[in-house]
């Protein structure tokens, strides 16, 4: 089921307007649709405020407030954006004038979507399954105001995103989700047909899925031993098990080198946990840093909202967060509790066939 289609199920379902965080959340719990980008929720917010622009009434969904959305086919009032707002009458004194609506595009009401979001987007409302520019995608998420960028070439910052993307997908084993045409043309993997790319990928799937229920599994000290492994895997130098099996204190510290030019101390927790991690936890491991250290908590679970506020605290030094969905696929990415194997297709030559 596309976006547009599980968003139509849920308000049907729902039988009132919702948020667009609701209506995400509702998806997902469903599993109508899955977003393979890192906000969904402004993924479809974009998605509707992009179907009500281009569509007007001929658009199955409406607004009946900022970011509150519903099916058209209720006779709802409709908030308008200012540009749909009737004018006022030339005779109608200024100061009498009625206040009208703020606009309600993508770019003033929400969040703006990363450059990979938005050109899935563009790429499922506009390409008609067939590939698209990448200067064509940029061109129309600009005008859209699906990405705010004060750089003088968001094209190739476009172009370079969707590249990088696609190429760390392949290394993690997972399906990417565009497909690279060749002279700049970008397409969706979702528009291929099964095939053995498919296949591939609903294997390589459940094994993710078969890594993290091990994960969950192994003893403190294996599991602990091989976080050390993917520290060092992601760059990680002097790293040190402090601790095995302990639940209070920093378990792994090291320093992380990049480009042999930067190098952060840090001192990292392991959860291995089923339940998310919450805030308290975020400020034990804050109390328990050294002088210069960063902090690091990894989990098999994830991360609370208070917890995810409190780790970015602006005031506070720094501590990183890494759920078991990134755990798992920096796993894969590095060959940790996994291992790749590679088959060769063999083709007809056409070379031997009789004239």
């Amino acid at each position: 089921m596309n976006c547009l289609n599980a968003i139509d199920q849920v308000l049907t379902d729902a039988g009132e307007p919702l948020r667009y965080d609701e209506i995400t959340r509702r998806i997902l719990a469903r599993d109508l649709w899955q977003s393979q980008g890192a906000t969904p929720a402004a993924t479809v917010n974009a998605r509707l405020a992009t179907d009500i622009k281009e569509n007007s009434s001929g658009s199955r969904f409406q607004r009946t407030a900022p970011g509150v959305f519903a099916l058209r086919a209720w006779g709802l009032p409709e908030h308008l954006p200012r540009e749909r707002q009737q004018p006022a009458s030339t005779d109608e004194k200024p100061e009498q004038a009625k206040p009208v609506v703020q606009p309600d595009t993508p770019s003033q009401e929400s969040q703006a979507l990363s450059f990979t979001d938005a050109a899935e987007v563009i790429l499922e409302r506009y390409g008609g399954q067939e590939p698209m520019h990448y200067r064509a995608i940029t061109a129309k998420a600009l005008e859209l105001g699906l990405v705010k960028t004060t750089g003088k070439t968001p094209e190739a910052t476009l172009y370079a995103q969707v590249l990088t993307e696609t190429q760390r997908r392949k290394k993690r084993g997972e399906m990417p989700r565009f497909v690279m045409e060749g002279k700049g043309f970008i397409g969706l993997s979702d528009w291929l047909e099964g095939g053995l790319a498919r296949q591939i990928e609903l294997h390589n799937a459940e094994i993710r899925k078969a890594l993290r229920v091990n994960l969950r599994a192994m003893r403190p000290d294996k599991f602990e031993a091989l976080v050390g492994r993917l520290l060092v895997a992601l760059g990680f130098e002097d790293t040190e098990v402090t601790s095995y099996g302990s639940d209070g204190g920093i378990d792994v510290r090291g320093t992380l080198i990049v480009g042999d030019v930067i190098r952060t101390r840090m001192a990292v927790q392991v959860k291995r946990w089923n339940k998310n991690v919450q805030s308290p936890t975020v400020q034990q491991v804050r109390g328990s840093l050294g002088t210069h250290e960063q902090g690091l908590i990894i989990t098999t679970s994830d991360f609370s909202a208070k917890a995810k506020t409190e780790a970015a605290r602006p005031d506070a030094v720094p501590v990183a967060l890494m759920n078991g969905e990134q755990l798992v696929r920096l796993l894969v990415e590095n060959q940790i509790g996994v291992s790749r194997a590679a088959y060769d297709l063999i083709e007809l030559d056409g070379s031997e066939e009789e004239d």
